[in-house]
């Protein structure tokens, strides 16, 4: 057999392995040496340097958008061209159906995120976060949080079990946030990683310097490392120790993003009977997660809890699914489930499991291993084990010991508090499951645990067919977890991007802040409109920009005509007598919708133009009464601009309604489509 020389990517250039340095690559399924990989001549610096000086400034020229429509575009590439992924994952242990969660998973990631950048970011390199903060009487002085990209690095340090998807999910939101990304994928999976890079690379989608790929040891990366750089690491609590323990990272305040092993629980609701579809849908659960990626999941669930007299119950139906699993060559169609990552993680794993047998009662898996189109002994296979532990409380390396593979404890609790407890002396997990048809069992569970998971995933029969699965990290969401599961989080949607991006307090006059933040603000400068803005372009528009309406008196019979036309018969706006008692209102008031609908009246420009669609309305409130006499007009202001495909994009208008005295009465921002 070829073995495969598996390279770096460092500045520009293609880095093959040097006898000196190269670790071997052996196949999970036959224990054969299949590549390759760890190169001396790699130059970290020079690395940092490229990734700073070529790769940051190319991101940070494009927008928000130009990024989504980039890691769209990589995204569809990665898709078009993911077969050959699937070949070389079977050399890992991966069935098809495991590296579709691998490879389809990260593709689909970088869709989401791509998404999410057109729509929840503006077409800008600033993202304002939050209000703005009016710190002076008068407003002539205020604040503003602004995040803009770092000026470093982002060091991405991934663990074996997903090496497409634990790169593409951090490398998403990383190039989002306009910051270059160094790549360093365990060693045992590398070759995948590195194939998909290749994909990347050779699209000619990235900008030069935005991506690097190191294969073998990172050598003393870390000691080059400054506060604008970003660390995340994936794999176990003990290699997360040593890396975040750096002197020179923690001299830095060199952030450090760890997600960590875990021990991930499942918990049957006591409500739950034998015949309920929650009862399967609980044992479906279990044994998915046991034997996807063989075990080899940091969200596996490594804890079992039922109520006391449906443990045995549980236990039956999980040892009979787990008997139906067959174990095989992973390219295999008909295989179920293929070998751990090698056979030292095998070693591994087995050693924990007899520490767990101490403490619980083995069933299942003693009828022998039984592998089908693979050399049992050459490749790193192992049978599904589950343990059953009737004493929870006195346990201890059930809480403690993490068997990374197919490897799982059963065990009963005698109520809802003891079930949290139980879930809590896992120390911190990424996710916990709860299986329940009731909402206050799922309300006791969450308020009970979720200080110390990451993720609380409820399934009942109502969501069955749509829900995700325990184990899956959806990019929308965030993935991390409190204590022994790292105590970070990536992804959870444009939070992920936040990670790479530096919050900074701005502040100065109005003026200062809308230019700053290229959104028109409260006291800044109004320009007034030539011509009606309605009949201007998305382009042509200019922030800040101000029609002035026309003024239009209320009458009583304005308010009484809409109360009845609408039904909106409410008393403040009926009967006199009502409204005076009442601590907001003079008397009788016109209703707040009736001040929106003329407002619309007086601001609208009603000919075929720009503007395509009203898509709504937010941030409205209504602030001063106004009673029939009173008079209303319009403030009308071009707040923001945000281009949306090729054709239109979206205007955000700040409208303010004033009365007679100058006094606001109303404000809201609306929202419309305005063609280019």
């Amino acid at each position: 057999m070829t073995v495969i020389d598996v390279a770096s990517f460092a500045a520009g250039k293609w880095i093959h392995p040097t006898n000196d340095a190269a670790r071997p690559i052996e196949s999970a399924v036959t224990g054969e040496i299949i590549a390759r990989a760890g190169s001396s001549e790699l130059d970290y610096q020079a690395m940092l340097d490229h990734a700073k000086r070529v790769g940051g400034p190319a991101l940070r020229e494009m927008t928000f958008h130009d990024r989504a429509r980039m890691l769209k575009a990589i995204a569809t590439h990665l898709n078009d061209n993911r077969s050959g992924l699937y070949e070389l994952a079977f050399t890992t242990g991966a069935t098809l159906s495991d590296s579709k969660i691998d490879i389809d998973g990260g593709i689909g990631t970088m869709f989401v995120y791509a998404s999410k950048g057109r729509r929840e970011l503006p077409d800008s390199t600033t993202f304002l976060d939050g209000d703005l903060e009016q710190l002076s009487r008068s407003g002539t002085f205020v604040g503003q949080h602004i995040c803009t990209p770092k000026l470093g690095v982002g060091i991405q340090i991934n663990a074996f079990n997903f090496p497409v998807w634990g790169m593409l999910e951090k490398l998403a939101p990383t190039l989002l946030a306009g910051v270059p990304a160094i790549v360093k994928p365990a060693t045992t999976t590398c070759h995948v990683t590195e194939a998909c890079v290749r994909l990347m690379l050779d699209s000619g989608l990235l900008p030069e310097g935005s991506l690097q790929l190191i294969t073998g040891g990172i050598g003393d990366l870390l000691e080059r490392l400054t506060a604008q750089d970003v660390v995340s690491f994936t794999g176990s609590a003990q290699t997360a120790l040593l890396l975040k323990s750096n002197p020179h990272l923690l001299k830095n305040a060199v952030p450090f993003i760890a997600e960590q092993d875990s021990l991930n629980s499942s918990v049957l609701g006591p409500d739950v009977t034998e015949s309920a579809p929650e009862f399967e849908l609980f044992v479906d659960e279990v044994v998915h997660e046991m034997t996807t990626k063989a075990g080899q999941k940091c969200t596996a669930i490594r804890r079992i809890m039922a109520p006391e007299k449906l443990v045995q119950p549980a236990l039956d139906q999980i040892e009979a699914r787990l008997d139906a699993i067959r174990i095989g060559n992973p390219s295999d169609k008909d295989t179920h489930m293929g070998p751990l990552i090698s056979q030292s993680q095998r070693d591994d794993v087995m050693t924990i499991a007899t520490q767990l047998e101490d403490e619980g009662r083995a069933v299942g898996a003693n009828s022998g291993l039984n592998v089908h189109g693979a050399d049992a002994a050459a490749g790193a296979f192992v049978a599904p084990m589950v343990y059953h532990c009737a004493d929870p409380d006195s346990a201890k390396h059930i809480h403690e010991l993490e068997a990374f593979g197919p490897i799982s404890t059963i065990m009963p609790y005698r109520d809802l508090d003891h079930a949290c407890q139980l879930l809590n002396r896992g120390g911190g997990s990424l996710v916990a499951s709860v299986i329940t048809h009731d909402p206050k069992v799922a309300r006791h569970v969450a308020v009970g645990s979720a200080a110390w998971h990451g993720r609380i995933y409820v399934n009942d029969r109502v969501s069955m067919k749509e829900s995700t699965g325990h184990g899956s990290p959806l990019p929308h969401m965030l993935h991390g977890g409190p204590g022994r599961a790292g105590g970070g989080e990536e992804l959870g949607g444009i939070r992920g991007v936040m990670h790479y991006m530096q919050r900074t307090a701005i502040q100065g006059s109005p003026d200062i802040i809308s230019a700053i933040g290229e959104t028109w603000v409260p006291n800044s400068t109004k320009t007034p409109c030539e011509q009606h803005p309605f009949t201007k372009t998305f382009h042509e528009l200019e922030l800040g920009e101000t029609l002035v309406s026309e003024s239009r008196e209320i009458s009583i019979e304005d308010i009484e005509t809409f109360a009845h036309f609408t039904g909106d018969t409410f008393y403040a706006h009926m009967n006199e007598e009502a409204a005076k008692a009442n601590p907001f209102f003079p008397g009788r008031v016109a209703h707040g919708y009736l001040l929106l609908s003329f407002a619309a009246g007086l601001f609208v420009q009603p000919d075929p133009g720009p503007v395509l669609a009203n898509t709504g309305l937010s941030d409205l409130n209504f602030q001063k009464p106004v009673s029939a006499g009173d008079s209303i007009r319009v403030h009308l202001t071009v707040k923001r601009k945000t281009p949306r495909n090729e054709e239109y994009g979206e205007v955000r208008w700040n409208v303010e309604l004033t009365n007679q005295n100058d006094e606001t009465v109303a404000t809201y921002i609306l929202h419309t489509m305005n063609a280019f």
